[in-house]
């Protein structure tokens, strides 16, 4: 059985850290420290860090048949991620540039074929086989989302969990249909500025990413706080992805609330140790050796 199923995005990240990362117009050439070519989009990082992990872990995105595609396919299932749910389609595959200043960024992204993602991409099949379904990049999926709740409530039906990390909406405007979807998630993952322009009363699980000071679990009449984990941090790019990852490897794995909030704020904090979403992200032991 596949233990965690990511759905979203899939694309390359192009990291850029240190210099002067304002861009100036005018055909002024500006220089950089450091740049980093890795795997990007939520999804992709994310199911990246579960099989990190130890999760059986599967990806279903939507990527173009060009270079860009095959790099992010290959990488990707280097990490041990199935993807052969990955569909090519006649678009280019997105990118995603970062200009990154330690646990801060600025992100310019082409969606590109990202957008082509559908619900039917998922087989009904292959649900059977699942335990958890994370959505992930929700404001980007502009094909994904018509069918989005027919497709959790499948989820649901077949016992499969359901959580959603919707991240930046770029036209902010935080609807498109995701305050009517949110009663049928077992789990909304936010951080404090997303937790701040969504009404999340409806979900019953709301945990909001607080960056280096930590989270925040909310339940129905409970609030469980976790401090963060301290590390020498290189760049934040992913990292709320692989907090997510953390904290599913370990409610999956049959923890309470604050095992798995202590678990993801050690995923999260860890994986910032070098540039881009991967390349730091960590094993169970590792991060569990950062909770001592």
């Amino acid at each position: 059985m596949t233990d965690l199923l990511s759905l979203g995005d899939c694309n390359p990240d192009l990291v850029l850290i240190g210099g002067d990362l304002v861009p100036a117009f005018g055909q002024r050439e500006q220089l950089v420290d450091r740049a980093v070519l890795t795997i990007g989009g939520s999804a992709a990082i994310m199911a990246c860090g579960a099989a990190r992990l130890g999760l059986e872990t599967a990806l279903v995105a939507a990527v173009g048949s060009d270079p860009h595609g095959d790099y992010a396919v290959g990488a990707v299932a280097d990490r041990g991620v199935d993807v052969s749910g990955v569909r090519r389609v006649e678009a280019p595959t997105g990118l995603t540039v970062i200009l990154s200043r330690g646990d801060d960024r600025a992100i310019l992204t082409s969606t590109g074929a990202m957008t082509a993602l559908q619900a039917a991409d998922v087989d009904p099949g292959i649900l059977s086989g699942v335990r958890h379904l994370h959505v992930a990049s929700y404001f980007l999926l502009d094909g994904l989302r018509p069918g989005l709740p027919a497709l959790v409530a499948a989820a649901r039906e077949a016992g499969v969990t359901v959580s959603l990390d919707p991240q930046d909406d770029p036209a902010g405007r935080w609807r498109s249909g995701l305050p009517e979807l949110l009663p049928h998630l077992d789990l909304l993952f936010v951080n404090e500025s997303e937790s701040a322009a969504l009404d999340t009363s409806a979900c019953p699980l709301v945990v909001v990413k607080r960056g280096p000071q930590g989270a925040v679990a909310h339940t129905r009449g409970r609030s469980v706080i976790q401090a963060g984990v301290r590390v020498e941090s290189v760049d934040a790019t992913g990292a709320g992805d692989s907090f997510d990852a953390g904290f599913l490897a370990a409610w999956l794995g049959g923890a309470d609330i604050p095992g798995a909030l202590a678990l993801a704020c050690a995923c999260g904090a860890l994986s910032t140790r070098a540039l881009g979403g991967t390349g730091a992200q960590p094993t169970r032991a590792e991060a569990e050796a950062a909770l001592r």
